[in-house]
């Protein structure tokens, strides 16, 4: 398989997949994690050999090659996020990808490094033939008006992001429920709590499996190793860590191969029991020389 310093291919059957790299934002430690002490955060990073400061979140796109047809789990942060992201569009190029070619765009939710990649600042649509395709409890939450009004001053420009990526389409966005297929080997699974609708994919094809898993964790480092514990970025913590929990288990049981937004690039391993918490075993990467 050919590889880049951008992007990473692999299959699950006949099921092509490639994880596209978008760069990574730089966050502070402390406040990261809403029920943890400092102290114990600092030792987690220092146990990961990460500095004690600070974390380099980074961001990791799914491209879905199935029967002729191009989808994306996912966009990046397009040109809306941190310097050091929005990567996509040339890696996924790099890839030998054309935009105008992806017939779906799939979204596990709705915070602006998924969305941001799929409409520019200046309302460019980045993928002009694709349909979206959004969950259901997602789009009822963020594009309500009430809740809109209601929410904190924080979270506005989260619901006015929303409505600038999907307002132009508004009336063709197709929503789905969890639980069944809605392309052929792709099926949305209920992972709520980091936001309301926020979804997980299970992805097969023969004997092949593996689940992307959005952002059921930000960092392994810390979130795989202590499950329980709430980023800040959790809309509900205690169903987040009960949904991470719950996925994490299953995984470890059945051995499957997860897919991750946020782990370190090629962000897919296996998960493994350790103690009260799990261990992400990342793939053997191989890349071109």
């Amino acid at each position: 398989m050919n590889q880049a310093p951008g992007f990473y291919r692999y299959k699950i059957g006949d099921i092509t997949l490639t994880a596209v790299h978008d760069g990574f934002a730089r966050r502070p430690i402390e406040g990261l994690v809403r029920n943890a002490e400092f102290a114990d955060v600092k030792k987690a990073m220092e146990q990961a050999f990460l500095p004690p400061d600070a974390l380099n979140i980074t961001f990791t796109t799914m491209v879905i090659e199935n029967g002729g047809k191009l989808t994306l789990i996912d966009t990046g942060n397009g040109d809306s996020g941190a310097p050091t992201s929005g990567n996509f569009l040339a890696n996924f190029k790099a890839a030998g990808f054309d935009p105008k070619n992806v017939s779906t765009v799939i979204f596990s939710h709705f915070h602006g490094d998924h969305i941001n990649g799929f409409r520019l600042k200046d309302g460019t649509a980045v993928f002009p033939n694709a349909e979206a395709m959004v969950p259901a409890a997602e789009w009822a939450f963020w594009m309500d008006d009430a809740k809109m009004s209601a929410a904190p001053e924080a979270m506005k420009g989260a619901f006015a992001g929303v409505r600038r990526v999907f307002g132009p389409i508004a009336k063709d966005v197709k929503q789905f429920e969890p639980g069944k297929e809605i392309l052929p080997g792709i099926t949305p699974i209920a992972a709520y709590g980091h936001t309301p609708g926020h979804t997980a994919f299970a992805i097969a094809s023969g004997s092949g499996k593996l689940m992307v898993v959005s952002d059921i964790t930000n960092h392994p480092a810390l979130f795989v190793r202590n499950p329980d514990w709430s980023a800040v970025f959790d809309m509900d913590g205690a169903q987040a860590a009960a949904t991470r929990r719950k996925i994490l288990d299953m995984a470890s049981a059945e051995r499957m191969q997860l897919a991750f937004y946020h782990a370190p690039f090629p962000a897919t391993g296996h998960i493994g029991k350790s103690g009260n918490g799990f261990e992400l075993v990342p793939v053997q990467w191989t890349p071109a020389i």
